[in-house]
């Protein structure tokens, strides 16, 4: 039996330049980062696998340093008793100049060539491992053509960055069928979603979330293989979450009601660690003044981060509206809706959404 962590996408020197969130929250960003890649390596080294995959975009290149590459070297240099396999993605693709090739590397840690797929043979774990490594930023070749016979007598694992979502991508499209070929497991990069399409096929996803594209759970997938057949689930790992929450918002809440409502919005434990877009949604008092700048300041200590977004109607004064548009298609609309009743929320709710496609059109 084996057991391998698989990883990829952790963009280690990311920079957070085009987020929302303040600069000293990218720069922790950042930095976590790098501790959640540390965290991976110490994992496979405590777990005692056999093989720690990442599947490309392990670096950023336009902001990694060579410094930094020989931090990623001495990290998984720890990891002496763990074969650590490495393909390029289309963020660090393994070119001339590429820091992968200057740098010393141990020899339990194995970087897949670009050119094409390549195969590794470890003798001692009866195990062949594949790999596709990047030397562009846009790639459409056709992998499948490339694929050798299996070894029966051997365990085949496939590790490869690119889309098994779009066949028109520019990023390596991958036919949905690649888990048919024979592979005892097929480890994915790219996609940042953590996806597990069978037992012996899955994007482990980023394990450490980049915005707020990238709502949920991240981490890495874990597995075995032996002679009854592969087993994977995906691990949960990163330090912080991205989440988003709406919250329905009535006429009848004044600024502090709604204040409260945001602060208990999620329990403590969970605010304080992670990062919140929290929309808002219903109908807001005319006498309420949302100032969301100001109000996730307020809500600081509360939260480790959040954003407010404000998808709120106006509470219209219905009579004096009325009154001043009795003629025309504003008045009519009114009257027809209070005709069927205000007192149910979703006709009032109706009322609203519809006097401000009105009132602004």
């Amino acid at each position: 039996m084996i057991r391998f962590i698989h990883t990829g996408d952790l963009h280690l020197g990311l920079q957070f330049k085009d987020v929302a969130f303040h600069r000293d929250k990218a720069e922790n960003r950042r930095l976590e980062l790098w501790n959640t890649f540390e965290r991976i390596v110490y994992k496979a080294i405590e777990d005692d696998v056999d093989f720690l995959f990442i599947a490309g975009d392990l670096f950023e290149e336009e902001y990694f340093t060579l410094g930094d590459m020989k931090r990623v070297r001495d990290n998984l240099a720890k990891a002496s008793d763990v074969r650590t396999i490495i393909t390029a993605g289309n963020h660090d693709p393994l070119r001339g100049n590429s820091l992968y090739n200057r740098v010393d590397w141990p020899e339990y840690v194995t970087i897949f060539a670009a050119g094409g797929i390549e195969k590794k043979e470890f003798v001692d774990k009866g195990v062949l491992v594949y790999g596709y490594s990047w030397d562009t930023v846009e790639n459409r070749e056709d992998i499948l053509e490339e694929l050798p016979d299996l070894d029966e007598k051997r365990i085949n694992i496939l590790i490869i960055h690119g889309d098994l979502l779009d066949r028109n991508s520019v990023y390596l499209p991958l036919d949905r069928n690649l888990d048919k070929v024979g592979f005892d497991y097929i480890g994915l990069g790219h996609i940042h979603k953590p996806t597990i399409y069978s037992n012996t096929m899955a994007y482990c996803g980023s394990p450490e979330p980049l915005d707020f594209g990238e709502i949920g759970p991240r981490g890495i997938i874990e597995g075995t293989i032996d002679e009854n057949g592969t087993n994977i689930e995906f691990t949960p790992f990163s330090k912080r979450m991205f989440l988003e929450r709406r919250l329905e918002i009535d006429e009848d809440m004044g600024y502090v009601d709604i204040m409260d409502e945001l602060k208990t919005i999620d329990e403590e434990s969970e605010r304080t660690i992670n990062l919140y877009r929290v929309i808002l949604k219903g109908v807001v008092n005319r006498d309420v003044n949302l100032d969301l700048e100001d109000m996730a300041r307020d809500l600081g200590e509360y939260f480790y981060y959040i954003e407010l977004i404000d998808e709120t109607t106006m509470d219209y004064d219905l009579e004096a509206l009325e009154a001043a548009n009795r003629d025309n298609i504003v008045g009519y609309f009114i009257r027809e809706m209070k005709d069927r009743g205000l007192e149910d929320r979703l006709t009032r709710d109706a009322l609203y959404i519809g006097l401000d496609v009105l009132m602004k059109g």
